[in-house]
């Protein structure tokens, strides 16, 4: 998921869009098997050119046995001098001799230790490591928040998830970038190096019982495949997408996105509104952000507030409009003066630890 930047409506070229998905390339790397095997030829090669070079400095080695070098004799000594086993039977004497196992046996002793235990570690302990531990953490993901992108908005998202609280453990990160999902774990949330397009991955991280899914690939085409991968997979998640492109944000609430935000539209908006009002702008960002003064909270309105306007609010915020049957309702119509079991209030409420504060 490359750094956030707009794009073009790529789905008006069908064949470009396929052509985006590269990722799947995983799917022909070298097997497991196949690294083996690599490493093991790999180790079988230089043992190989010891063997020949053994083989061709013959009379300055010395067999205690029967005195006689023989192709075998040289095999045998070849492994017993790289696993430094020696039993003494067979031994360089002469100069020549003493210098090949000094100059090339030992580094390619070395080279072929290295081969076979970092072989077993990575297909043996690492591998059964992170499947363990994997298991562990999946175990715990239930009622999380699902990134999938850590570019500019996604770092910026999680940063404020867990200003407002929300426990890191219960987040997860996914993002193909390495370098990027370090910074991710120095936060304490949960990472994976995967492509978030593909079904597997989005399985891994138990999409579909998650309480949300923010989605910022940054580019258009990918967010919009990928809210079509969580839709299918988990139908009831909310998921939320940054688009940049205005043809795209209708395509984006096709493929399932709840809601669905363009960074370049609001900056805009913010922009003009700073023509009329100095303030505007900033007030905007205090309610955007936990570190505000204020906050905008959405929340179900409780049962002691049933019956109540809306300007009556039990948390002692201002209440701004409701969401009725899907219908958005301002303070200011006669709806909001009676408000109703599973209306959904819109507030401005003081942040906690500011003067003033009322609770949320």
């Amino acid at each position: 998921m490359a750094a956030d930047k707009p794009t073009r409506n790529p789905f008006k070229r069908k064949a470009k869009l396929a052509d985006q998905f590269q990722p799947l390339r995983r799917a022909v790397r070298i097997p497991v098997w196949g690294d083996v095997g690599l490493r093991l030829g790999l180790a079988f090669g230089l043992l190989g050119m010891v063997i020949l070079i053994h083989w061709l400095d013959r009379d300055g080695l010395v067999d205690h046995v029967d005195g006689h070098i023989s192709f075998l004799d040289v095999v045998y000594f070849t492994m017993i001098s790289v696993t430094t086993t020696g039993f003494g039977d067979i031994a360089p004497v002469s100069n020549s001799a003493r210098l090949v196992e000094a100059v090339i046996v030992t580094p390619v002793r070395i080279a072929v230790l290295f081969i076979f235990v970092g072989a077993a570690y990575d297909f043996v302990i690492k591998r059964s490591w992170e499947k363990w531990r994997m298991a562990r953490i999946q175990e715990q993901l239930s009622d999380h928040v699902v990134v999938l992108g850590y570019g500019v908005s996604g770092s910026q998202s999680v940063g404020e998830l867990i200003e407002r609280g929300i426990d890191p453990r219960r987040i997860v990160v996914v993002e193909p970038s390495e370098d990027r999902l370090a910074e991710a774990e120095k936060l304490g949330v949960n990472v994976m190096a995967a492509d978030a397009t593909r079904d597997e991955t989005l399985k891994a991280v138990r999409i579909a019982e998650a309480q949300s899914v923010l989605v910022s690939a940054g580019r258009d085409d990918t967010s919009i495949l990928i809210v079509l991968t969580v839709r299918h997979l988990a139908r009831d998640v909310p998921i939320s997408v940054v688009v940049r492109a205005d043809d795209n944000e209708l395509l984006a609430r096709q493929a399932g996105a709840n809601n669905v935000i363009n960074p370049v539209r609001f900056t805009g908006l913010l922009l003009a509104g700073s023509v009329k009002g100095a303030h505007i702008a900033d007030y905007l960002a205090d309610l955007a952000s936990v570190s505000g003064r204020v906050q905008l909270v959405e929340r179900v309105v409780s049962e002691a507030e049933c019956g109540l306007p809306i300007t009556d609010l039990k948390s002692g915020g201002q209440g701004l409009r409701i969401y009725r049957n899907g219908r958005a309702i301002g303070f200011w119509e006669n709806e909001c003066q009676t408000l109703q079991p599973g209306d959904v209030v819109v507030e401005i409420v003081p942040t906690i630890g500011n003067e003033g504060d009322a609770p949320i």
